[in-house]
């Protein structure tokens, strides 16, 4: 068996070139070995992160240990993810029981369910250190300040329990910033950040926390940029020239995080990556997928309606769901993919060639948003993390700068923002 049978790709082509990819496959692959393949960003749900179950078995999430062994992903941002709520006393409470709970359960993930399997990173030391051991790598996110509600100390409890990265909002304005979701209506709650939040960003830059620019609205990261005494990031953004919806970034903004040495996360999210071409296929795959469910006694829900599910009533949803798109996958491959193709890692990878031509090689990163909704044709799980490596080759980035896209970069930021943090603590800035 070939290595390109082997990989499940096509050898239906002239000695000569199956000659030439499979040299081209063994190159990214050796790369892909070499270099620390970080996501910035993966959702998790606490239910996974039980004695029964967890990461360490190969769930239906798309990021977990087995997935990212099989495809060689070293380091998962794992995310304390808050939808917006209520900007009230109650709302808070619950917004914070919220992230207590995720946190808790990613050091439960390392402390006491796989501690010989994954461990948790709070510097790029310590990112390399566990590479070098042979160890999954987590580290903790924060998307939402809302849980932090009015008290300011808890951005230094969330640095303290591993947190290091934060946005200032989701969907949704909060007490602390506009959301770009703004954009819909034109109706702002802070134009830009409030007092709060800008007194957020401040404590960020003393205690080592990167302020992630994905969700904000532009008003309010550029504010975030003007106020930061340290490099930013937008932990899963792409770019709003080649895309236009508002979670993407626009060359302004791009420019701003450039100058400020900063970094932006490509995310792998089929609409934001292309929304036309997501919308075209999506359209055809919701009729085979309605079609499969029907004759399996299932009704498809439209979002509005999974909001007035129960916990329970959702999880089993989603585990029936997924049957019923598992057994209708032959009939879109067969029906729907030649005709209406799938947003893929070809159309992702466009978008680092964008950035990177726009604001240099050292500005820009790799993010999935799996487990959020990201996830594309070719790199739909953690077990598919090598194509991307194989794209990027396949263009022509030499092993320094594939280094630099996957985690380098990222940890570059990571050292400076540490590093200012201990000027500020110190009373040097």
């Amino acid at each position: 068996m070939t290595l390109l049978a082997a990989l499940g790709l096509s050898t239906a082509m002239s000695f000569g070139q199956t000659v030439t990819d499979e040299a081209l496959i063994k190159k990214a692959k050796a790369i892909h070995e070499r270099v620390i393949t970080l996501d910035t960003h993966d959702d998790i749900d606490v239910s996974n992160f039980t004695t029964a179950v967890n990461y360490t078995q190969r769930l239906n999430t798309q990021v977990n240990l087995p997935k990212m062994n099989e495809g060689g992903l070293d380091v998962s941002w794992l995310i304390v993810y808050t939808g917006q709520g209520e900007l009230t006393e109650e709302g808070y409470a619950k917004a914070y029981a919220n992230a207590d709970a995720k946190f808790n359960a990613i050091h439960r993930l390392c402390k006491e369910i796989a501690p010989d399997k994954i461990e948790l990173a709070l510097t790029s030391a310590d990112v390399r250190r566990i590479v070098k051991a042979g160890k999954k790598v987590a580290m903790i996110g924060v998307e939402n300040g809302y849980p932090i509600g009015t008290d300011i100390k808890r951005v230094k409890e969330f640095y303290d329990r591993g947190a290091r990265y934060m946005s200032l909002a989701h969907n949704g304005h909060s007490q602390l910033a506009d959301s770009n979701t703004g954009e819909r209506d034109n109706v702002w709650l802070n134009n830009g950040l409030s007092p709060l939040g800008r007194d957020v960003i401040s404590e960020m830059n003393k205690w080592g926390i990167m302020v992630d620019l994905s969700h904000p609205s532009k008003a309010a990261n550029i504010e975030a940029i003007n106020l930061s005494k340290a490099p930013v990031i937008a932990s899963h953004s792409s770019a709003r020239a080649l895309n236009d919806v508002s979670r993407n970034l626009d060359d302004e903004q791009l420019e701003l995080i450039k100058a400020n040495k900063g970094v932006v996360q490509t995310v792998a999210f089929k609409s934001y990556v292309n929304t036309k071409k997501n919308e075209a296929n999506a359209a055809k795959v919701n009729e085979i997928v309605k079609a499969v469910a029907a004759e399996e006694g299932f009704t498809v829900l439209e979002r509005s309606a999974m909001r007035d599910l129960s916990a329970e009533e959702r999880t089993a949803y989603f585990k029936k769901y997924a049957e019923i798109t598992a057994k209708a996958k032959p009939r879109i491959e067969k029906e729907v993919n030649p005709v209406a193709p799938p947003v893929n890692v070809a159309d992702f990878v466009d978008h680092i060639d964008y950035l990177v031509k726009k604001i240099g090689i050292d500005h820009v990163g790799i993010s999935s948003d799996f487990d959020g909704g990201g996830g594309i044709d070719g790199w739909n799980d953690a077990s598919e993390t090598f194509n991307v490596t194989l794209e990027l080759v396949k263009r022509g980035y030499t092993e320094a700068q594939i280094s630099k896209l996957w985690s380098g970069n990222l940890l570059r930021v990571l050292d400076e923002v540490q590093a200012v943090a201990k000027k500020i603590q110190a009373g040097k800035l």
